[in-house]
């Protein structure tokens, strides 16, 4: 079977969704990727690497330097007509796997799909504009300024004859538009945990303090994620005399200058590490006591990359996420606690908690882990897309 996968935001080669899957269907099946030469990260251009098994092609797009911007709308739209002059230009495939999003790439995906009677899969890994109206809260404004998108974010759910999307919310909403199919797959990012374990062996990291306790963040600094509140909690404990916490921050983004402002101000300890290579994320979270999820009031975001990095630690986490899917995940797996979303006092008193309880932070932990291995391991979980979309496989006479 002929399999072309596009997905606009690949932007590491050595393991991501899309380049696993690509080289897990490549095993039996002829496999294009077809991705953009931007890479959204580090803005800028891609190196296009030497990869085995399956065929790469980047597709030029634009670019931009800020992730809320017209010029991020402008390149996108440029990055989908230049997909569908390729696809004109090439024989059919057997099956069309699309990362979703962005919107245009898949737009014109679907219009080819159904043009030519080529199954379209769909894996939703972000709803839009959900995700940029959560910016734009202007009332009527920007309901009416995203109508368009929502219009075409609806008719690529339509038109998927299979429905993958990373938590049990995205798959929900594609569902409320999509009358081909009442099934769905959800598949978390997640990791592979015998690549993190190996990785937070290789790179472990002793405490010189035994008594200091690491609270941990993992992730973009930016402003989805209410790192404030975390440091406002630290600050009041703090102020009732608990001297030993700190704080570890690994990650950059446009709110890093800000956040490192705050912690000075808070007078908190507090370390950013700005980007980490993946093998020492792993051996720094791992040794750290307790994970911090701060994501801010009315996100959009469902279950995110981190949460599978923390459930691999085997430590407990602090929420204050609103997805309900993310926080039955916390209370059902006994991983740790959900708070208030945005209230210090509360996520204070989560901390005080652990911070007094090490047999509770191992069994908390232990939960994490157990969390970890039943669904977030892809070596488990992708193996159930692959099958979806082997089923698609004609049978040889």
């Amino acid at each position: 079977m002929r399999i072309l996968i596009i997905a606009n935001f690949v932007d590491n080669f050595d393991t991501s969704r899309f380049t696993d899957l690509a080289k897990m269907l490549a095993q039996s099946h002829e496999v294009e990727l077809i991705t953009s030469d931007f890479a959204h990260m580090k803005k800028g251009k891609k190196d296009k690497p030497d990869v085995t098994g399956y065929k790469l092609t980047f597709i030029h797009e634009s670019g931009y330097k800020k992730n809320i911007s017209l010029k991020r709308f402008i390149s996108h739209a440029k990055f989908g007509k230049n997909v569908k002059k390729y696809l004109a230009l090439i024989q059919p495939p057997d099956l069309i796997y699309c990362a979703v999003p962005s919107l245009e790439c898949c737009y014109y995906a679907a219009k080819y799909a159904k043009k030519h009677d080529i199954p379209y899969v769909i894996d939703v890994q972000d709803l839009w504009p959900e995700a940029f109206q959560m910016v734009f809260r202007v009332p009527i404004l920007s309901t009416l300024l995203f109508a368009p998108f929502k219009r075409k974010a609806n008719y690529i759910y339509k038109s998927a004859d299979e429905i993958i999307a990373v938590s049990d919310t995205y798959c929900r909403r594609v569902l409320q538009v999509n009358k081909k199919t009442t099934q769905s797959l959800s598949v978390f990012l997640g990791t592979y945990l015998s690549v993190f374990d190996t990785n937070a062996r290789e790179n472990a990291v002793e405490k010189q303090d035994p008594s200091e306790f690491w609270l941990a963040y993992c992730g973009t600094l930016g402003s989805s994620y209410d790192l404030r509140c975390a440091m406002d909690a630290i600050a009041l404990l703090q102020s009732k005399g608990v001297e030993n916490i700190r704080f570890k921050v690994m990650g950059d983004g446009p709110l890093r200058s800000t956040f490192e402002a705050y912690a000075a101000e808070k007078k908190i300890n507090a370390e950013f590490f700005g980007y980490m290579p993946y093998p020492k994320m792993c051996g720094l979270l791992s040794a750290c006591d307790v994970a911090i999820n701060p994501i801010t009031h009315g996100s959009a975001a469902s279950i995110i990359n981190k949460h599978g990095d923390y459930a691999a630690a085997g430590i407990p986490v602090i929420n204050t996420q609103e997805s309900a899917e993310y926080r039955s995940l916390v209370e059902s797996y006994q991983m740790g606690y959900n708070c208030e979303n945005g209230d210090a006092e509360d996520m204070a008193s989560k901390i005080e908690l652990l911070l007094k309880d090490e047999n509770l932070r191992k069994s908390l932990g232990e939960g994490a882990r157990k969390c970890a291995e039943e669904r977030f391991d892809r070596n488990r979980s992708y193996k159930r897309i692959v099958e979806v979309l082997e089923k698609y496989e004609k049978p040889t006479k």
